[in-house]
């Protein structure tokens, strides 16, 4: 009787046994391998880890977004694999139907998205500043510290007047928490990258510094939107340095005002004292004006070879410019563009 007892019980504690190892199996299997992330959805969550997150940042962040439908499964499974003391800052593209293992290596490894970046159309450094921290983590005024930090930009051989010189305008794929600093010796990199040595030597054939260059550039950038007119352009101010004449280049007492809603340059402008002010001073000004194009930059590198001194914009309002090798023709086309401003009403 007393060992029926035992067999009985000895069975009871098997069968147990068996069902809770059977239903933690049956546990463990759901919590790693059945999907949990964005279960409804067809598309894909980015998830943004700040730097210096917990793992409940992240937990939350999922949670909150909807992106996982199970937290304790996956707050388990992070345990298991050691994720919520190792938790990596960044973007992270979440995918529709991810089991908790997928989604937790993923995080673990620090298997970012990369964020493209792309600036154009920059005029100042707070425009740079903002443009280029856009779909960053970093802050649009700590990237903007370092480009005012004249310490900090001569470590790349650079000065307040000629820091716009290194950012080449494209568009590049960086990491979301990547530092302001990471984010400028990227730029630097980049700027290398750009000028090769075929670039290096057409800028020794003109006489000019590769910052010369940009310098130019930003002017012809300036003078017309028109890419195909650029190398033209070029070639104009070019044929002035050549014979040391004055630039006289407006863009340049715009920048120097600092009102970029000036449409025409009045005689008052010209007498703006900046060495930006290229109607009285001779030769280029201390830096850039704006953040040339790769266009502009290569315009003046393959200038156009040709006598012109002057230009003006053309009367048909196309953009396009009339050029000019003497003064008298030169007036002559502004007198033409001045009645078509008078005649359109345009002041």
């Amino acid at each position: 009787m007393f060992d029926d007892k035992k067999t009985k019980y000895y069975l009871v504690g098997v069968i147990t046994f068996s069902v809770l190892l059977t239903s933690l199996s049956f546990y463990f299997y759901q919590a790693f391998f059945s999907p949990n992330t964005l279960l409804e959805q067809e598309e894909a969550y980015l998830l943004k880890i700040p730097s210096n997150a917990t793992f409940q940042t992240v937990s939350d962040s999922l949670y909150y977004a909807e992106a996982i439908q199970d937290v304790i499964t996956f707050s388990f499974v992070a345990k298991v694999l050691g994720y919520q003391e190792l938790v990596k800052p960044g973007l992270y593209t979440i995918q529709p139907r991810m089991n908790n293992l997928t989604l937790v290596r993923k995080l673990r490894s620090g298997d970012q998205t990369p964020v493209r970046i792309t600036f154009n159309n920059v005029r100042t450094k707070e425009d740079l500043a903002e443009k280029i921290t856009k779909n960053l983590e970093v802050q649009e005024l700590d990237f903007y510290g370092l480009l005012t930090d004249s310490v900090y930009i001569r470590k790349f051989g650079f000065e307040e007047e000629t820091i716009m010189s290194m950012f080449v305008p494209n568009t590049y794929e960086v990491w979301w928490n990547t530092s302001a600093e990471n984010l400028f010796d990227r730029m630097y990199r980049e700027y290398e990258r750009f000028w090769t040595e075929e670039r290096k030597q057409k800028a020794n054939e003109l006489g000019l510094s590769q910052l010369e260059v940009s310098t130019l550039a930003s002017i012809v950038q300036a003078e017309t939107k028109k890419a195909d007119e650029r190398p033209k352009v070029a070639g104009v101010y070019l044929n002035r340095l050549r014979i040391n004449m004055p630039l006289q280049a407006d863009p340049t007492l715009v920048f120097a005002v600092g009102d970029f809603s000036i449409k025409r340059v009045l005689n008052v402008h010209k007498e703006i004292e900046s060495p930006y002010n290229t109607y009285k001073y001779l030769g280029l000004p201390p830096g850039p004006i704006n953040l040339p194009e790769i266009s502009a930059l290569d315009a003046v590198l393959n200038y156009e070879d040709h006598n012109y001194l002057y230009f003006c914009a053309k009367d048909d309002f196309s953009g396009y410019h009339a050029f000019a090798t003497n003064l008298n023709e030169h007036l002559n086309n502004a007198r033409r563009y001045q009645n078509a401003l008078n005649k359109a009403k345009i002041y």
